[in-house]
């Protein structure tokens, strides 16, 4: 899906030939037809003096290495280094891969009861995949396992984050939930739980106890897949 067309280098897109220009392309042919660098080209919208938004798209995909699990994690920093990858464009960017993540998680509002972890690991995998830090969620849910809402606690460093638990079970009093499902990050890819991640575990799951509030499940997710502490024994 990475093959570009072959205008002339330099050439601006609005001189280009109808059938090439990216945007005229996706009208007559649908979105389907464009490569991945045409697609990002219609969002930049506009290159940097000498070359073509094409270029400009084909210059970030060279730094996401052609990889676009790998381009929703690269930071506002590391894009701003390209020349021509202002703000606009920048942000623009970031927004389109978020709004992709959200796309892949909405199946869960029409499946509001969770009956097991690969249920939320289907939901939180496409919003903590990519991230670079860990983050912690937690699903709050009624008697009968609907969703009632989820919440990021915290998020942290590349190895952990730090979570109040007072945090959470004010939310879960407020919101009238019965149970609870904790699911965190692993930017490094792996999949098995820590120490801490056992401890913070037990600790919520006792502190749960006495507002007669269960914990169903700690969900770990990384791009490799998902690991439910459940399923694994551990609680």
């Amino acid at each position: 899906m990475f093959v570009s067309p072959k205008p002339q280098p330099h050439v601006a897109i609005r001189n280009w030939a109808d059938a090439e220009k990216p945007r005229e392309k996706m009208l007559q042919r649908g979105a389907a037809a464009l490569t991945d660098t045409e697609l990002l080209a219609i969002l930049l919208h506009t290159g940097h003096k000498n070359k073509s938004a094409l270029d400009l798209a084909r210059e970030v995909l060279q730094l996401a290495h052609y990889n676009l699990p790998e381009l929703g994690r690269i930071s506002v920093r590391k894009l701003r280094k390209l020349r021509g990858m202002g703000i606009a464009k920048t942000v623009t960017v970031l927004a389109a891969m978020e709004l992709a993540r959200r796309r892949q998680a909405s199946p869960i509002h029409k499946k509001t009861v969770i009956r097991a972890g690969s249920d939320a690991a289907l939901f939180f995998k496409p919003i903590l995949a990519d991230l670079s830090c860990e983050a912690f969620y937690v699903m709050f849910l009624n008697q009968a396992n609907k969703v009632l809402h989820y919440r990021c606690i915290s998020t942290g460093g590349m190895t952990s984050t730090i979570v109040d638990t007072r945090i959470i079970f004010r939310e879960a009093l407020d919101a009238q939930a019965c149970k609870l499902l904790l699911c965190h990050n692993h930017p490094s890819g792996s999949l098995r739980p820590s120490h801490a991640d056992i401890r913070i575990t037990q600790k919520i799951k006792e502190m749960g106890q006495l507002f007669d509030i269960d914990v169903l499940d700690h969900i770990i997710v990384s791009e490799c897949g998902y690991c439910s502490l459940v399923e694994e024994g551990v609680i």
